[in-house]
């Protein structure tokens, strides 16, 4: 839930211009921001956003303004940071290509169910649909835009703004959560009015459904073999899931990207993507929280003696693949509270499975071995990493086998792009999650090709003193394309080399600390030398060959008919 700030009493106060008589709109929506209670802004500054940029440094005391390199950089950081902290985040850029650059970001912000608030520039209003050739115009941009968010206005005066802030933060949080877009044409950011601030609004929870929650208490008492799968609807839910899997001695899969941590992976019960398709044929029961669930729908298989309880805050969601048997609709962590009390009147005496679990968990390790170089890099990893910190994975072999066999211990601590899985996210990503997490070390894993992406963002990195520390495996190819070309395709290789620059000279060239390693025990000392420098920017450039597939482990067909 967002952090509601004291509310300001007056709009001379809100945004500290007491020498002024009104309000100008950017005025007014900086407060806005302020008011419920972000304190950092990612931002790329065009003439369409002057006047924002004017109130974002008359208000700068209370709200940093991050300012990057290329527009997708500054709404990759919001996205970053929104993950990390599970508070809202904002970015602003101007309209036309600042969108379109953001477009991939705010999509996967969409696709994450991260709340972001998206702030773009618009055309003069009087001009909007026209078709003038105005500066940046693009046609039907309110469309473009309210297909990437759950909720998008047009600011038209000053008047109007703090309550159109408070209705997209509400929002973000109303449902299913996920991103707001407010546009603001450029004559009307300076636009002066008499403004009334607007208290953050209160988001309603649907009340839960008292024979529902019975009916999915019953059948979990009831079940010879629960099966817990959660996904990123469930990262702050840790407690709640923790619980049950111990009521009812259920295993709990987190997913294969966006449930990871909400189970401590050393708790015997947390189960990984391999043994969970082992579990989905012998389930009769399946809890599923916040996940979509695609994998087990789609691929793994539903037949008529497997029920579904499913917990989401979406309505809509449940039945888009197959009607559960129950549906729970709401936050998770209120459901499943609801749930724990309900279920003790149902649930009978339990044999312990977590020596069970052990010993199917370390039979799939044993056969994992055979991704032995990913491997091998992700112990070192986890060594060295905090239990703490955070680790965004990327488009790339490391992060293909670390979303199977990568140890997480805590909620919001294993940052994944989710369905988009978009190649070139992780590290402007990263630099959001570490700008917002301060206090933690992050670690961003990079392929030579998606490193690139976003490369620039260095620059960032070291204007803020950003202490994030990246590693780039340089093979010289996008990896994954090349192998399936090699495999699949009889070895006709087109479009999958790289020509790279020495990423140690290019981090070097920025101010950035970078050396090379080629061993996981030099890596584990190159990333203790980064976790500790925390006034700038480590790379770390690990040259690597080409590694086993890791697909026969995820994508593992049908568990049931």
């Amino acid at each position: 839930m967002f952090v509601k700030a004291t509310p300001l009493d007056s709009p001379q106060a809100i945004c500290q211009f007491s020498d002024m008589p009104q309000t100008s709109t950017a005025e007014a929506i900086v407060a806005g921001l302020i008011a419920h209670g972000l304190d950092t802004i990612y931002a790329l500054p065009g003439v369409q956003n002057d006047h924002l940029f004017d109130a974002l440094f008359g208000a700068s005391e209370r709200i940093r303004t991050i300012h990057t390199r290329h527009e997708q950089g500054a709404a990759y950081m919001a996205l970053g940071a929104a993950l990390a902290t599970g508070r809202p985040q904002a970015f602003a850029v101007v309209p036309g290509p600042g969108l379109l650059n953001a477009g991939a970001a705010l999509l996967t912000a969409y696709s994450m169910n991260a709340p972001v608030l998206a702030l773009v520039g618009q055309i003069p209003d009087r001009d909007i649909g026209r078709k003038l050739g105005q500066l940046h115009e693009i046609n039907d941009q309110a469309g473009i835009i309210a297909r990437l968010v759950d909720r998008s206005a047009l600011v038209p005066n000053a008047e109007a703004a703090p309550r159109m802030v408070a209705e997209a933060f509400r929002a973000m949080f109303t449902g299913r959560p996920g991103p707001a877009a407010l546009e603001c044409p450029i004559n009307v950011w300076g636009r002066r009015g008499d403004v009334t601030p607007c208290d953050p609004l209160p988001v309603e929870q649907p009340a839960i459904d008292e024979d529902a929650l019975r009916d999915a208490a019953r059948r979990l008492g009831a079940a010879k073999n629960p099966l817990i799968v959660v996904g990123g609807g469930a990262q702050d839910a840790s407690p709640e899931v923790t619980a049950l899997a111990g009521m009812l001695q259920a295993p709990v899969l987190c997913g294969f990207r966006r449930g990871q941590g909400v189970l401590d992976a050393r708790n015997p019960l947390a189960v990984t993507l391999p043994l969970g398709h082992d579990l989905w044929s012998e389930a009769d029961v399946v809890l599923a929280v916040g996940t979509r669930m695609f994998f087990e729908h789609t691929m793994w298989g539903v037949d008529d003696d497997l029920a579904i309880i499913a917990v989401n805050a979406d309505r809509q969601e449940p039945a888009r693949h197959r009607s559960p048997a129950v549906a729970l609709i709401g936050d998770a962590a209120p459901v499943l509270r609801r749930l724990i009390d309900a279920l003790p009147a149902h649930n009978g005496k339990r044999k312990p499975r977590g020596q069970e679990m052990q010993e199917r968990q370390a039979i799939w390790r044993k056969r994992l071995t055979k991704l032995a170089p990913q491997l091998a890099i992700l112990e070192a990893i986890r060594a060295e990493l905090p239990e703490d910190g955070i680790f965004v994975d990327e488009v790339t072999q490391v992060g293909f086998a670390a979303r199977l066999a990568f140890p997480v211990y805590k909620p919001r601590t294993f940052l994944s792009p989710g369905y988009q899985d978009n190649l070139g996210w992780g590290f402007a990503t990263a630099l959001g999650a570490q700008d917002a997490r301060r206090d933690v070390p992050v670690l961003s894993i990079n392929g030579d090709g998606g490193f690139m992406y976003t490369a620039n963002e260095l620059a960032t990195a070291v204007r803020h003193r950003i202490p994030l520390t990246a590693v780039v495996f340089s093979d010289g190819s996008f990896g994954n394309v090349r192998r399936i070309q090699e495999e699949d395709y009889g070895n006709r290789l087109i479009a999958s080399d790289l020509a790279n620059p020495d990423f140690v000279k290019f981090a070097e060239s920025f101010g950035a600390a970078a050396e090379r390693v080629r061993t996981p025990e030099e890596l584990r000392g190159a990333l203790r030398r980064g976790f500790a420098r925390r006034d700038g920017p480590t790379l770390i450039d690990m040259p690597v060959g080409p590694m086993p597939s890791p697909w026969e482990f995820i994508l593992m067909g049908k568990a049931r008919d």
